[in-house]
Formats: C-alpha cells, sequence, structure tokens
C-alpha cells in the first residue's frame, strides 16, 4: 500500500477487483443453495405435508438417521445427501487438500464419514431453515456441526488419512476394519 494518489488509486481498484470476485462467488453460492431448498424442499414444509391429519402417535420421527435405514430408503437418503455434499458441502467448504487436511472423493465408501456428513446434513436441513430456526440458525449450524465435523473428517488421522493428499492425484483408502470379538453369550 502506498500514500501517493496513483498508489491509492490503484489499491482501491484491486480491492474493488477483490470485492466483486468475491460477489460472484457469494452468488453462485446462493444459487446452489437454492438449488438445493427447490429440489430437497425445506424439512418444515416436508414434516408438514408427510403428517398432516395423522394422530400424534402415527407421526413419523422425520428424518431418521442413515445408520439406521436399510432398503430403498437407505438409499434415497444416501442419493438426497450425496447431492448436498456434492453440490454444497464440498465446493463451498472442502478447500485445500493437503496431508494436514485430506479428503475423498469416495467418501461414502467410510463409515465414519458417511454417519458424520449425515448427521452434519441433518443438522443443515434443521438450522438453515429460517421459518423454523431463526436468522441464527446458520451461524450456530457453522460453529456447533460444521466446523467440528470437518476437522475430524479432515484431520490427519482421520476417516480420510489414507486418500486424497492432493488434489491433483485423487486417492482412495479404506484403510483396515477394527476386528471385533464376541461378548461370549447372546444378547438378551
Amino acid at each position: 500500500m502506498t500514500d501517493s494518489p496513483d498508489g491509492l488509486a490503484e489499491d482501491l481498484a484491486d480491492l474493488r477487483a477483490v470485492v466483486e470476485i468475491h460477489g460472484h462467488g457469494l452468488a453462485r453460492h446462493a444459487e446452489v443453495i437454492k438449488g438445493l431448498r427447490d429440489r430437497l424442499g425445506s424439512p418444515a414444509s416436508i414434516d408438514a405435508e408427510e403428517t398432516a391429519g395423522r394422530p400424534d402417535d402415527e407421526r413419523p420421527l422425520i428424518p431418521t438417521f442413515l445408520l439406521y435405514l436399510d432398503g430403498p430408503e437407505h438409499t434415497l437418503e444416501l442419493e438426497t445427501m450425496a447431492t448436498w455434499v456434492n453440490v454444497l458441502l464440498v465446493p463451498v467448504y472442502v478447500n485445500q487438500v493437503s496431508p494436514l487436511r485430506p479428503w475423498c472423493s469416495r467418501w461414502w465408501e467410510h463409515p465414519e464419514a458417511l454417519a458424520r456428513l449425515h448427521a452434519l446434513w441433518m443438522a443443515w436441513q434443521g438450522l438453515t431453515d429460517s421459518p423454523s430456526c431463526g436468522h441464527t440458525g446458520p451461524s450456530i449450524w457453522h460453529r456447533d456441526h460444521l466446523d467440528p465435523a470437518l476437522a475430524r473428517l479432515r484431520a490427519p488421522d482421520g476417516p480420510f488419512a489414507g486418500c486424497m493428499l492432493d488434489p491433483e492425484r485423487p486417492a482412495h483408502n479404506a484403510g483396515p476394519s477394527t476386528p471385533v470379538e464376541d461378548f461370549g453369550f447372546p444378547p438378551a
């Protein structure tokens, strides 16, 4: 930065260019979020439509955690969540892939990652719907859900530890499963 009029004018032009670039990025992110909302619907409207007219004791618990689903329900939930991960989460929040911050383009093949990303997605659905969560929901989602989840997923010893360390060289390593021994008697 300089104190001369020409230098200040140049600095101002540079700042305007940076602001314009960020403005375009924000506009793109807003379009992605709108597209996701249009595809998925808001959680409040989905709940209202699916439970309208049912007695309270017949209303399903929505949404159900992915690990409790199977068959077509599991597949549909995974496909819908994958859209959110691939269209919103990765483009907006997964950056600077490195040995200290790995990522896996085949994230669904890591059970821990699948569970954490589904929990993150469920929280996003609940905390980004203004009518049900107010204007502070997104901030709470970032602080209480996104930051801890990404810190664990992208940790050097996290579920993606053996995967992509360089975006130019995608890699996948599911890693070994931890052995489990039978407790010794059948469950009650």
